[in-house]
């Protein structure tokens, strides 16, 4: 990686374009810094000329494009959601949603990812730009994972007007639960009964709003 602070678009705001060449190599650098040391510091661990000398790019390319923790964390954060995985259509509203909770619980107890969502969450808890980061993060999710409630409404599985958004949350709810709050192991039982619960509550109307 070349040591270099002179970068196309580095006063850009981060995220608000998806860079290309060299530029694009630095920001995956930097990301991918950014992640290592999350796991190993969590946010308050989380130094700018840190990160830098562990991307291997100099410190004032970091500090010009992003010039905070809180940036670093809330353009990670819009990363992971251009690069999660995408929705689920097994053809059932059962097997969608159980795909979205084996891959919540996937995510949470992955050795590198778990520790970045706890530092993550932290983060959120103490400074605005990495709530409002983490808030975008999980919305962009939830669209992509709304077309499934929406296709099981068109199938007749659930009831017209249920409210697709909140029934995706109603998955991951308890997972993020037993991860963030009570810190419980997270099994696939635990994505099983999530996922379970929430279609039963769809299908009874729980959702509908009436």
């Amino acid at each position: 990686m070349e040591h270099n602070s002179r970068l196309e678009a580095a006063s850009l705001t981060p995220g608000t374009v998806r860079p290309g060449g060299r530029t694009a190599k630095v920001r995956a650098a930097v990301l991918e810094a950014t992640q290592e040391v999350l796991v190993e510091g969590g946010f308050h661990g989380l130094n700018l000329d840190r990160v830098a000398a562990r991307a291997g790019v100099g410190k004032t390319t970091v500090y010009r494009r992003w010039g905070s923790a809180a940036a670093l964390v809330a353009d990670l954060l819009r990363d992971m959601a251009e690069q999660s995985v995408p929705a689920a259509d097994t053809g059932s509203l059962e097997g969608d949603l159980l795909a979205n909770a084996h891959l919540v619980r996937q995510t949470l107890t992955d050795p590198r990812m778990g520790p970045v969502f706890q530092a993550v969450i932290a983060a959120a808890a103490c400074d605005e730009e990495c709530a409002t980061a983490l808030n975008g993060f999980y919305a962009t999710r939830i669209r992509e994972w709304v077309p499934c409630v929406e296709r099981a409404a068109g199938r007749g599985e659930v009831p017209a007007g249920t409210d697709a958004g909140e029934v995706v949350r109603a998955v991951s709810a308890p997972l993020y639960y037993r991860f963030a709050v009570s810190r419980e192991p997270l099994g696939e039982t635990d994505a099983v009964r999530a996922a379970g619960a929430a279609v039963a509550a769809a299908k009874a109307g729980s959702f509908t709003g009436n």
